[in-house]
């Protein structure tokens, strides 16, 4: 089919990704609805005193281990990248428990975590659960992590104040909804980036100048087949190819990759099939608010405890809430400023409005049982009708899974990959 028209929705990683394998072999448009590609790859230019100062919002961060594909394509593109730290620091009730896990230091910065019965049960149950966890790598069905966790007896000390926590940060939900997250999943993860151990872990990194160096090498590449500021409000099969509807009009393609969240995907089509609807529809998406600013208020109350990713919460009544994280981005992306720059992930409590540089809005994938069966069925629907899916939200929600979605659709169109070798690895 080379030639053929490929319209690719959505300007995130995926799309990026899919229109630059598709680009040679096929008549590429890219509809992005925003005024600029990268969707979660959202760089800020702020002016910090006389400093003008390149910070990021969405996408952070990559490892050496987990993010074979985005590492490889950023080689491709010559995007530099550094080191950097993603330590995970916990303050609740206004600084009535702080630790942060960076070091022996952290871990009790608050000195009376040496004799409070209730972190040392946390602990305790840390060091169990590092242990036991790996059983799950193995397990089938779909056991919730809450279901697990009481099932296996480990203490509220832990569950609320460690690993559901933890977990929210990662995936960006509530620490409630957390214990709906597949226990086997959840192991899968924290064993894959050495999070059960306290050695053997990935080594983190940051793109150097902020995420929007790639964006621009992309969108330079693809030049006029991108279209900004162009939504999609409509795709219906017809005979002879797929109508993508826009303000500007409609226009036939062959193929269309949908490179979008999965509800937006389903919003868009006219006549979903009974399994797209099906597929589409068990992903749930969480609305949540990135801020960044400079009020240190939003930070644990002991210095000593900043860390790169800080989960804050006032008391169990959060737990049903979006999660609260504030992310330290001087020590993420290496930044120097003369006030701390951190974004913090809906805020417990509104930073000072004279403190605030900029607002964005994100939404994340939630994974529960349905989410990872829907995944198992993606398949089902694939080049079904010329439509294809992509997206973070068809693995752990990551950069990473984005352009792998990429991948795994170019190869199936018969596109090669041009980071990957024969056998499909980067």
């Amino acid at each position: 089919m080379s030639g053929a028209r490929l319209a690719v929705i959505g300007g995130g990683i995926a799309g990026m990704a899919m229109a630059w394998l598709a680009r040679a072999r096929r008549d590429v448009v890219l509809f992005e609805a925003e005024l600029q590609l990268g969707g979660h790859a959202d760089t800020q230019h702020v002016r910090l005193g006389a400093q003008e100062i390149a910070v990021d919002t969405g996408f952070i961060v990559l490892n050496d281990r987990n993010y074979p594909n985005l590492e490889a394509f950023f080689r491709e593109l010559g995007v530099a990248t550094h080191d950097t730290d993603m330590s995970f620091g916990v303050s609740i009730g206004g600084g009535e428990l702080e630790y942060g896990g960076g070091s022996l230091a952290q871990l009790f910065a608050q000195r009376r975590n040496l004799v409070r019965p209730r972190f040392l049960r946390m602990l305790r149950d840390v060091m169990r659960f590092n242990r036991e966890a790996p059983s799950l790598l193995h397990a089938t069905g779909d056991e919730s992590l809450g279901a697990w966790l009481d099932r296996n007896g480990y203490g509220r000390d832990f569950v609320e104040d460690h690993v559901l926590p933890m977990g929210a940060a990662i995936w960006s939900a509530s620490v409630e909804g957390m214990r709906a997250f597949p226990a086997r999943h959840f192991a899968r993860f924290f064993h894959n980036h050495g999070l059960l151990t306290l050695n053997d872990r990935p080594q983190w990194r940051t793109v150097t100048g902020g995420s929007r160096r790639y964006v621009e090498r992309v969108a330079a590449t693809l030049g006029r087949r991108v279209r900004l500021s162009a939504p999609v409000r409509q795709v219906r099969r017809a005979e002879g190819g797929v109508i993508v509807v826009t303000d500007a009009g409609e226009e036939t393609f062959d193929e269309v990759v949908f490179a979008c969240h999965a509800d937006q995907a389903l919003a868009m089509l006219a006549d979903p099939a009974p399994a797209t609807r099906e597929i589409l529809g068990a992903v749930r998406f969480q609305p949540n608010r990135a801020v960044l600013h400079t009020d240190t208020a939003l930070m644990p109350r002991r210095r000593a405890v900043w860390s790169s990713w800080n989960y804050l919460a006032r008391d169990a009544a959060d737990h049903g809430r979006a999660v609260s994280v504030t992310y330290w981005m001087n020590r993420l992306q290496g930044l120097r400023s003369e006030r701390p720059l951190l974004v913090s992930l809906n805020p417990l409590v509104e930073p000072d409005p004279a403190t605030v540089l900029r607002v964005r809005d994100y939404a994340h994938p939630q994974f529960d049982a349905a989410a990872m069966a829907a995944q198992e069925r993606l398949g089902e629907i694939q080049g079904r009708d010329g439509l294809w899916f992509a997206g973070a939200w068809t693995g752990w929600g990551f950069h990473e899974d984005g352009i792998a979605s990429a991948a795994r659709v170019a190869r199936a169109m018969g596109l090669p990959v041009s980071w990957q070798g024969a056998d499909g690895a980067p």
